[in-house]
């Protein structure tokens, strides 16, 4: 099951005006590893989300990925999710 490992301060608005929160989310794969991705969600329900951004040996190595992301990652993320 997906678990939300971080939320950003940093908001995203898409070309029509929507603005979307940021978040990492993560799960635990069958052989024991993580991944991790991004995803926005707006505040009428709609969620975009990219595909595996990366894949750490456990969670606190997915957490420590997701606390290092900047601002200019989230651009090329909400890019990919669109």
């Amino acid at each position: 099951m997906a678990e939300m490992i971080q939320q950003y301060v940093e908001k995203m608005v898409d070309p029509s005006g929507t603005s979307y929160d940021v978040f990492a989310y993560g799960e635990r794969r069958p052989e024991g590893n993580w991944e991790g991705w991004i995803e926005f969600h707006s505040a009428d329900g709609r969620v975009l989300r990219t595909a595996r951004e990366t894949t750490q040996p456990n969670r606190a190595a997915l957490a420590y990925w997701a606390s290092g992301l900047e601002p200019l990652y989230f651009e090329g993320a909400f890019a990919r999710a669109r």
